[in-house]
């Protein structure tokens, strides 16, 4: 969340402005981080990979509906032939059992699908929650208290348990993917209203804002041009964490049998048909686990980045903290070495006027 830093009343300024930053210095704080920059390689080869998947297949001559019976075993109940799950030429990570559909086909599909959803699920959150958390807080006292107690409800319930109470009501013949995404989006975007509403509250009271008021602009035109520019660093901060929580929330979904539905890929999908082959064909367990396990670390380290780069103050406490540190361990060695202390200026001061004739 974007903040208040100190200024100096000297410069006769307010007290507190917002904490507001240019794209060139948050490319170079993000830069700085190497876990973060990391990450986003990670994220970008993934969205490349969902981008260009029927190139992919293509490439590999595959798709990730054709089933090929004769690359399964029937007498050991669908367990691929071959070696490593039937690894080879044509199937680049071996098929399915059972069905012997293509694993890479369908991991680089699913990738497409879970993604895609918690991508628009996220945006659903932010423009609920934005609009929410800013009529909330530019309305009257009503709206205000009405909106509140609405998001508080909202927040309070569990979000697993009313998406599965509304996918399974919902008609089969609707979009599973867009179902999900939009559940998920409707039911999840209480807590960036709170904190849109909190935000909003805070930086109509600067000074800027009371120009604004005072040369008679109304109040969307007020929130559109001068609360939203305040309001970016927050909402792109948790929207960035938000991610990677709305994918493992899809994969639970398809993994409960209520999310996406067969024949279409989804890694929680393929987790759920797999969860009985872990010791006849383990890649087919590992291989979506271990994309949803890379994709989520990827996007919290990354979200966790943009939080630190969208905050000006980040680096500065950083070298203040540093900065005490490095003092602390320079004292105390001189301490060690002359058997005197200096980290108190009054004391040293006190030291040269008893010393002085």
């Amino acid at each position: 969340m974007s903040e208040t830093l100190p200024v100096s009343r000297a410069a006769g300024t307010d007290a507190s402005v917002p904490a507001v930053s240019g794209a060139r210095p948050f490319w170079r704080r993000l830069r700085a981080q190497r876990a973060a920059l990391v990450a986003a390689v990670v994220v970008a080869l993934l969205v490349l990979v969902a981008l260009a998947a029927p190139l992919l297949t293509a490439l590999e001559g595959q798709d990730p509906t054709t089933y090929h019976p004769a690359l399964v075993d029937s007498a050991r109940g669908g367990v691929p032939t071959g070696p490593l799950g039937g690894v080879s030429g044509d199937h680049w990570l071996g098929v399915e059992p059972q069905t012997g559909r293509d694993l890479f086909a369908r991991l680089v599909y699913g990738a497409r699908v879970s993604l895609g959803v918690a991508l628009a699920a996220t945006v659903v959150q932010v423009a609920v929650g934005v609009t929410v958390g800013v009529t909330a807080a530019l309305g009257g006292r009503w709206v205000d208290q009405l909106l509140s107690r609405f998001t508080d409800i909202v927040v309070a319930l569990p979000l697993m348990i009313m998406a599965l109470a509304l996918l399974a009501i919902v008609p089969a013949s609707f979009p599973r993917p867009v179902l999900v995404a939009l559940v998920v989006g409707l039911i999840g975007w209480g807590n960036i209203a709170r904190i849109v509403r909190a935000q909003t509250l805070t930086l109509k009271e600067l000074d800027y804002v009371l120009a604004a008021r005072l040369s008679g602009w109304s109040t969307w035109r007020i929130a559109r041009r001068e609360l939203l520019p305040g309001l970016a660093a927050p909402v792109i901060t948790y929207a960035a964490l938000l991610v990677p929580t709305n994918i493992t929330v899809e994969a639970a979904l398809s993994f409960l049998g209520v999310g996406v539905k067969p024949p279409t890929p989804s890694w929680g999908q393929m987790l759920t048909s797999a969860d009985v082959w872990y010791q006849a064909a383990p890649q087919y367990l590992l291989l979506p686990a271990g994309a949803l396990f890379v994709t989520v670390l990827a996007l919290t380290v990354l979200g966790d980045g943009v939080r630190t780069a969208l905050d000006p103050r980040a680096a500065s406490r950083l070298r203040v903290g540093t900065g005490r540190r490095g003092e602390s361990r320079a004292v105390a060695g001189d301490t060690g070495r002359g058997g005197e202390s200096r980290t108190g200026s009054g004391q040293t001061s006190e030291a040269t006027g008893a010393g002085a004739p």
